[in-house]
């Protein structure tokens, strides 16, 4: 019976495994190893100062064994397994136990900073770790900063705003990380861009011919009138 049971664990996870989302997907093409320390800084500077100790080992933790390590957003892990990891980290170990590791995953999901992905089975809970892009509280402070420090954009100096990885993020930032057409919240990694006018039919890469947009949206409208796709 064992046998079976443990046999059936194994097809699940690689059910698991082989259900990719489209979100998942472009956050794959997208990533970029280069941006890990922009990341940590980001992670650093707004989201941090709102975590306790014990919120902020278990995020660098999941941080550290999913994104930083391969690329992915999701990570399963069990309460055990981060109760050992802290403890061989943290000064106070009195204060650990599973309930303190099981508050600090609680306060995580509470602000947005991890999101329960799937069933919990004998290898630990499935997380998605969100970037602060992706977190409310820190995209608030970004935003902020960003009203304060942005400077007006020149045309005349920067043309390409499809194929330029800065450029992009300012047409990304421009429009808060939102698909202009579904009003979903998106990041650096999960975004596309979208011509207003298709190159196809006289549009060009200038910062105002460019909308953000989700890879699903972008991919419905394909070379339709922007007004036609709206409308529908």
């Amino acid at each position: 019976m064992k046998e079976h049971i443990d046999k059936i664990r194994e097809q699940l996870d690689l059910i698991e495994k082989l259900e990719k989302t489209e979100e998942e997907t472009q956050f794959v093409r997208n990533f970029d190893a280069f941006e890990i320390p922009s990341i940590i800084c980001s992670i650093v500077d707004y989201l941090i100062p709102a975590l306790s100790p014990m919120e902020g080992a278990v995020y660098f933790y999941l941080f550290r064994h999913s994104i930083m390590e391969n690329g992915q957003q999701h990570l399963r892990t069990s309460v055990n397994t981060l109760l050992t990891i802290t403890s061989s980290h943290h000064k106070e170990k009195e204060n650990l136990s599973p309930h303190s590791v099981k508050t600090a995953l609680r306060g995580l999901q509470e602000i947005g900073a991890i999101t329960a992905a799937g069933d919990t089975n004998h290898d630990g809970s499935l997380y998605k770790i969100n970037l602060p892009d992706e977190i409310p509280l820190c995209l608030e402070k970004m935003k902020s900063q960003e009203i304060s420090k942005n400077a007006p954009v020149n045309e005349a100096k920067e043309l390409d705003f499809y194929n330029i990885a800065e450029n992009r993020l300012k047409v990304f930032e421009r429009d808060s990380y939102k698909c202009h057409y579904c009003k979903k919240q998106l990041t650096r990694f999960s975004a596309t861009l979208d011509h207003i006018q298709p190159v196809s039919k006289g549009g060009d890469n200038s910062y105002n011919n460019l909308i953000t947009a989700c890879l699903h949206c972008n991919s419905e409208r394909g070379n339709r009138p922007i007004m036609d796709f709206v409308t529908k």
